[in-house]
């Protein structure tokens, strides 16, 4: 397949970036790729799915793999895997002797693993320019779920209508499970046999990064986890708190230890970020010096300084996230400036490892199994938002009253937006058309 047409398969058919940032596919691929790299990092503690779909689609996710090579004319493809997925190491072993320009490699179990600059380096020890995308040292990274959907578009033409979803913690089965994009929260907690306390938080993504949210809220395709925490975990606690506090507590209690700093991934790897900087310049009212607030946009939100490295329970990670927003909101763009291009002679021994972290955050208890189970549901009605992915929201194409089939595209971005297609998830009615959702009944 040429790479135009590839590109146009995935445009039509909804393949966004299905690990978390949803950044639509086609647009990742370039003619100057060298190197494709597949994401089995997980990244983020307790979820389930990449490591389980490569279990059961291997010979799909490698098919998928080597068409993106050949269509992009790269060097070769190099799937990704940390170190404690051996089923999913010996299901890439028993079938990747058919595929010659691809290659294993093993990834140490650290987070965050899966930060495609991080991955970058571990793989093939290039350093992406700070500011900048991946394509510009010759790689393109795509996650294990965006594979199979990009196999499925372009052998048997099946656009996005589903999501593979981790649902944890405190529920009565944990499990991974394929359903359709649109259902409720609610819908995905009863899959897994309901709540086992009455006393929770549920949060939408993975305990670093996600964020707390409703039963009500809705599965789209970025949708990767849902975790049923205690209300009292790091996790929970931290993004509960105001952050009028987080900067009172940083103006009284940080002592400029500079940890956050010493095991920030980013900074290990030649970067500017300096959280502790940062923390300082908020914490004292310094303006006179407007680095350590310009560099924050070189921050990739991993969440190690406030959730492991700080002794003084402080939240970089959140504030900094705050005045990046701010920044934006006045215009203000990412500064190009280089960063050092090199790693730290220290970050070997700086890494975090995941285990560590996940008892950091209290989470020890529901890192268990969540195996990958069929759906036997049928669901009745979905709620399709409109922004799925990184990019412009799609335009509806149907009005209330249209009869609609599985699959039917029923939104498509502004012409020469960002964006891709969004399909139908199941076939019925529609009964709401906004400028934010569709909703279809059965």
């Amino acid at each position: 397949m040429e790479l135009v047409q590839m590109k146009e398969a995935l445009y039509e058919g909804g393949v966004v970036g299905a690990g978390g940032a949803g950044f639509p596919t086609y647009a990742k691929l370039s003619d100057k790729a060298q190197t494709v790299i597949l994401n089995c990092a997980e990244c983020e503690p307790l979820i389930k799915v990449d490591r389980q779909l490569i279990m059961a689609h291997a010979e799909e996710i490698l098919s998928g793999m080597q068409m993106l090579v050949d269509t992009m004319g790269a060097e070769e493809g190099i799937l990704a895997v940390k170190k404690s997925y051996t089923a999913a190491i010996e299901a890439v072993q028993s079938r990747i002797g058919g595929y010659p320009k691809l290659r294993l490699h093993i990834l140490p179990d650290i987070y965050p693993a899966g930060d495609e600059v991080v991955l970058i380096y571990e793989t093939t020890g290039k350093i992406v320019p700070q500011g900048k995308i991946p394509i510009l040292v010759g790689c393109v990274v795509v996650n294990v779920e965006t594979v199979l959907n990009l196999y499925n578009k372009v052998t048997s033409d099946k656009d996005v209508t589903s999501k593979f979803v981790t649902v944890a913690g405190l529920v009565n089965n944990p499990l991974t499970v394929e359903v359709p994009v649109g259902i409720t929260v609610q819908e995905l907690i009863d899959l897994a046999g309901g709540v086992s306390t009455q006393d929770y938080a549920i949060l939408m993504g993975g305990p670093m990064t996600g964020r707390i949210c409703s039963a009500h809220d809705i599965v789209t395709k970025t949708t990767k986890a849902i975790l049923i925490l205690p209300p009292d975990c790091p996790p929970i606690a931290k993004r509960r708190r105001e952050s009028r506090l987080d900067i009172r507590n940083a103006m009284s209690v940080c002592s400029q230890c500079s940890m956050c700093t010493s095991l920030c991934p980013r900074n290990l790897l030649g970067q500017s970020i300096k959280p502790h900087e940062f923390m300082r310049s908020i914490a004292n009212g310094l303006t006179d010096n407007v680095e350590p607030y310009l560099n924050t946009f070189f921050c990739c939100s991993c969440g190690l300084c406030e959730m492991y490295s700080c002794h003084q329970d402080l939240s970089p990670r959140r504030l900094m996230d705050e005045y990046k927003g701010k920044m934006r909101a006045k215009g203000i763009k990412i500064p190009d400036k280089a960063g050092k291009g090199v790693a730290s002679p220290l970050r070997e021994e700086r890494r975090v490892p995941e285990h560590r972290l996940v008892h950091r955050l209290g989470l020890h208890q529901f890192d268990v199994p969540a195996p990958l189970v069929k759906c036997e549901k049928e669901f009745k009605e979905v709620k399709l938002m409109l922004r799925q992915n990184i990019g412009a929201p799609c335009v509806p194409e149907v009005k209330v009253g249209d009869s609609v089939t599985q699959g039917q595209t029923v939104a498509r971005p502004p012409k020469e937006a960002l964006g891709t297609c969004l399909h139908a998830s199941i076939g019925g009615k529609v009964t709401a058309v906004t400028d934010q959702f569709i909703t279809i009944k059965a």
